[in-house]
């Protein structure tokens, strides 16, 4: 029954404290870390790298070469893309620092690296390399704030 569920292929490396929800589908030689948590409808396919203390929302869309760091956060819906002239004959992944939210409904192009303490708003269309500690958002998605901003509009609207 529990591959009727979902499906985990060839030589998949699952760390410790992995929760995997119904319907999910995993490549062969995907790796994900320890503690991480992913949700239904989620398809990872091959030669996915997923660190620890992750947690991938359902209906998300993660395809060959892309790599997403360690206490990181993929919200529902989001799609990571890993050719940016379909159908051409290569392919090259996202990749994303660990410590990164990327919200719900997010579209990343194909060869994008996603800095280390960044996030990515809903909706956001990156086309574009993210630094370290920013908040992106929008079609295109562009620089919005720091970090910093955001963590105190946070704090703000955690304490109202």
């Amino acid at each position: 029954m529990a591959d009727v569920i979902r499906h985990i292929g060839r030589n998949v490396k699952i760390g410790k404290n992995v929760n995997i929800w119904h319907f999910t589908y995993i490549g062969d030689n995907a790796v994900i870390g320890d503690n991480t948590k992913i949700g239904s409808l989620v398809h990872i396919d091959y030669n996915v790298q997923i660190g620890c203390d992750c947690k991938i929302e359902g209906m998300t869309y993660i395809p060959p070469l892309t790599s997403i760091g360690d206490r990181c956060f993929v919200g529902p819906g989001v799609v990571f893309t890993n050719d940016p002239y379909p159908m051409s004959s290569k392919m090259v992944g996202v990749q994303v620092e660990s410590d990164v939210t990327i919200c719900a409904g997010a579209v990343l192009k194909a060869g994008v690296h996603i800095g280390a303490h960044s996030v990515v708003g809903m909706g956001s269309i990156v086309t574009k390399d993210v630094l370290p500690e920013t908040v992106i958002f929008g079609n295109p998605a562009k620089v919005r704030y720091t970090l910093n901003e955001y963590l105190m509009k946070k704090k703000q609207w955690n304490e109202e």
